[in-house]
C-alpha cells in the first residue's frame, strides 16, 4: 500500500503523518518495523534491502520517505517496481513538504495508484473554522470580533497560529478571549508583509508598493496603522545607516541592513520626513489617510 501525503499547509500534513505512525505503533507494538528514510541522505538500495527483508515479529511494516522528489534517480527505480508497491502489504508512506509539479510523472504515479491527500492552505470559512475548533479542543471561548482579529493578524500560517493560540489560552486561563487580547499579545502579520512593501519602494517599483498598500486597506487595516508601520521600517533602515543596533529581531536587522544598501543617508532622512508630514496631515485633518499614503508613495 503507497500513502502519499503533499501540499503547502505543512501543519496540517504534518499532524496527518503523525496520526498515520501512532496510530501504527499502537497496533504494532514492537515498533522494530517501523522506518524513515530521508531520500536526501539514503539511497534506492536502502529502501530496497529494507523493504525485502523478512519483518520481524510478522508484523505489517510501515516505511517513512521523506524528500523523495529531490532525488531523481530514487524516483526512477521506485516506479520500476510501483505496481509491486502498491500490491504490498506494507505500508509505504511518502510525505512531501516540498512543492512539487503537476506534471511530475512520479507525483502522477501516486496520486493514480496509492492512497493521496493533498493539503491545501485553509481560506475564508475553512480556516475561521479550524481556528475555532482549536479553541474548542483548548476547552476556551474567543469573541467572534476576537477571532475575525487574530485570523487578520496571523494568516494561514497554522504553525504560528497553533502557537499563538497556546498562548491566549494560557494567558486567560479558560477565560473568554476577545480583540483586545489579541491586540496586547499577538504580533500582526502585517509587520512581516510590510518588509514587501517597503522592498517595493526600495526598488522603486511604486506600482506595487500602492498594489501591496492597498491590498491592506481592502483587507480593513487601518492606514494610520499602515503609516506607524512604515515609519518603524524606515527608522530602522535609518538607524541601521548610521550603524546604530536597534533592538530587534537579527533577522529583521539582517534585512534592514539589506534594504538600508538601497538608500543613500540624505534619502532616508527626506523619506522619514516626508512620512512624518503625512502623518500630520493625517492627524490634523488636513489630508484623507489613503490620500496620503498614495502621495507618500509617489514622492518617495
Amino acid at each position: 500500500m503507497i500513502i502519499f501525503l503533499y501540499g503547502p499547509d505543512t501543519y496540517r500534513s504534518r499532524q496527518k503523518l503523525n496520526e498515520i505512525i501512532e496510530h501504527y505503533k499502537k497496533v504494532h507494538k514492537s515498533g522494530l518495523n517501523l522506518k524513515y528514510f530521508d531520500l536526501q541522505k539514503s539511497s534506492y538500495q536502502d529502501f530496497k534491502d529494507e523493504i525485502q527483508q523478512a519483518s520481524m515479529f510478522k508484523e505489517k511494516k510501515l516505511l517513512v520517505l521523506k524528500n523523495i522528489f529531490s532525488n531523481p534517480d530514487f524516483k526512477i527505480k521506485f516506479l520500476e517496481q510501483g505496481k509491486n508497491f502498491v500490491k504490498s502489504d506494507d505500508i509505504i508512506l511518502i510525505y512531501e513538504e516540498n512543492k512539487i509539479s503537476e506534471s511530475d510523472s512520479f507525483s502522477k504515479f501516486l496520486k493514480k495508484e496509492g492512497k493521496s491527500q493533498e493539503f491545501k492552505l485553509l481560506e475564508d470559512y475553512r480556516l475561521k473554522n479550524w481556528v475555532k475548533k482549536e479553541f474548542d479542543n483548548c476547552q476556551t471561548e474567543i469573541d467572534s470580533k476576537a477571532l475575525g482579529r487574530l485570523i487578520d493578524y496571523v494568516g494561514n500560517n497554522l504553525w504560528q497560529m497553533a502557537n499563538e493560540i497556546k498562548k491566549l489560552v494560557s494567558y486567560k486561563k479558560k477565560g473568554k478571549i476577545e480583540a483586545a487580547d489579541i491586540k496586547l499579545l499577538v504580533r500582526p502579520k502585517i509587520e512581516t508583509d510590510i518588509f514587501k512593501t517597503i522592498d517595493a519602494i526600495a526598488s522603486k517599483n511604486k506600482k506595487q508598493a500602492l498594489f501591496l498598500l492597498h491590498k491592506h486597506l481592502e483587507k480593513g487595516d487601518s492606514p494610520l496603522y499602515l503609516l506607524s508601520m512604515i515609519n518603524f521600517q524606515f527608522r530602522n533602515l535609518l538607524m541601521v545607516k548610521t550603524s546604530q543596533k536597534p533592538d530587534l529581531h537579527p533577522y529583521i536587522i539582517k534585512k534592514a541592513s539589506w534594504q538600508a544598501r538601497k538608500f543613500s543617508f540624505e534619502d532616508l532622512k527626506k523619506i522619514y520626513q516626508k512620512i512624518f508630514q503625512a502623518d500630520l496631515g493625517i492627524k490634523t485633518g488636513k489630508i484623507e489617510p489613503e490620500t496620503a499614503l498614495d502621495m507618500l508613495i509617489a514622492e518617495i
